[in-house]
């Protein structure tokens, strides 16, 4: 039998940069931006940064499957089979006369899910270094939040202190960089008074950042990873239930003592403006496809005009398309969840794939773009915990003692 090749030192490193310099370094760069530190050097940051990191990634990937061709996996494939699929959908578009920012917008997202995809791949989530430097960054994340949040809002654009405005990121931004470095750190978090601890940071914090969607998204980890680690899942289940109406009952009196947000918008969305215009994309997106319903109608909406969730892969990359995205992240739930989700040996790799999948099903149907980061990241943590599954190593304990 072909022995297996061991990852190597650099190819952890590469994904480890990567993942910090996309995240976390977003989230730093745009604070120092906002604050007034630094100039926009980097403009946006992520494009800039996305390029820049590319032919790393893909060279220490492609190092790696040459070296080992079982790490290329099914779901990889499958992975990369779509993306395909949809380049060609945007290149024949673009040879058409598309619109061209949204043209150069699904380039740039083609390019963000394939980093994202790479970095998840090649890093180690489970290293006490990576855990630790995750940690500690969620840490400084929230410090950050708290210390210039304004009257319980975090947005640094109204303190007028930026050199260059127009470069800031919005709220998404700031919230999408803390929601991904909050799932690989709680994912590998074994001791329960910790993860605890972790999920009422991460709650304040993505509270203060106002986004809505990053903030349902993490909450909806919590009974997924809770009941996963419990032994007697009834009465984990008997807990959250009484949590649940306990919190229920009290609403007005916890709604109190806390500030206006847009986040309360999610007790009651027939007031959300947002909500409302998102309503009305989805249903402009149902009529199109009904007219179009083979093919879609490739940026038949003004740019930015988009169906909020996974209709608008229907609507740019027609019936096939919509498909698609949806079985490379449905097909590998379904076992993950009867084959692993109630296996008695715990598994940090296991639980950051399904969470993964779940929440990124969750945004696709409620709330998010189809070419969201979140489908890379998906893939490639259900690739990594299958090819650890067949080709398991010896692995670091997870973070803090276990569970009781």
């Amino acid at each position: 039998m072909k022995p297996i090749a061991r990852t190597t030192g650099h190819e952890q490193w590469a994904g480890m940069l990567a993942f910090f310099a996309l995240f976390p370094g977003f989230f730093f760069y745009h604070t120092a931006l906002g604050l007034g530190k630094i100039p926009a050097v980097l403009g946006g940051y992520f494009a800039s940064v996305s390029l820049l990191l590319l032919p790393m990634l893909f060279f220490f990937y492609a190092a790696k499957v040459r070296r080992d061709c079982d790490y290329l996996g099914k779901s990889d494939v499958a992975f990369f089979l779509y993306l395909a699929y949809f380049a060609l959908i945007v290149a024949v578009n673009a040879v058409a006369g598309g619109n061209t920012l949204i043209v150069t917008n699904h380039v740039l997202g083609i390019i963000f899910m394939l980093n994202v995809f790479f970095a998840f791949r090649l890093c180690d989530p489970g290293r006490r270094r990576f855990r630790q430097m995750a940690l500690g960054s969620l840490l400084g994340m929230s410090a950050i939040v708290f210390t210039y949040a304004v009257d319980g809002s975090f947005y640094l654009a109204p303190l007028g202190t930026a050199r260059n405005p127009e470069s800031l990121a919005s709220y998404q931004g700031f919230s999408r960089s803390y929601l991904f470095t909050f799932a690989v750190a709680i994912a590998y978090t074994r001791s329960l008074p910790l993860r605890v601890l972790l999920y009422c940071l991460a709650a304040l914090t993505l509270f203060m950042n106002t986004a809505r969607s990053e903030f349902a998204a993490m909450l909806f980890m919590i009974p997924i990873i809770e009941l996963y680690h419990a032994r007697q899942r009834l009465l984990m289940t008997c807990v959250f239930i009484i949590l649940f109406l306990v919190m229920f009952s009290n609403l007005e009196q916890l709604l109190a003592m806390l500030p206006n947000n847009r986040v309360l918008e999610l007790l009651d969305l027939s007031h959300s403006t947002s909500a409302n215009k998102r309503h009305h994309l989805s249903a402009y997106a149902m009529n199109t496809i009904a007219q179009f319903p083979l093919f879609g109608d490739y940026a038949s909406y003004s740019p930015g005009l988009y169906s909020h969730n996974v209709l608008s892969a229907w609507v740019d990359t027609g019936l096939f398309g919509f498909l698609f995205v949806l079985s490379i992240l449905i097909v590998p739930a379904i076992p993950m969840f009867f084959k692993g989700y109630f296996a008695r040996q715990r598994s940090g790799e296991f639980i950051l794939g399904f969470s993964f999948c779940c929440i990124t099903l969750l945004l696709l149907i409620t709330s998010h773009y189809f070419t969201d980061m979140l489908i890379g990241a998906t893939m490639a943590a259900y690739s990594s915990y299958r090819y650890g599954m067949t080709h398991a190593l010896n692995r670091t304990s997870d973070l803090g003692p276990s569970a009781p």
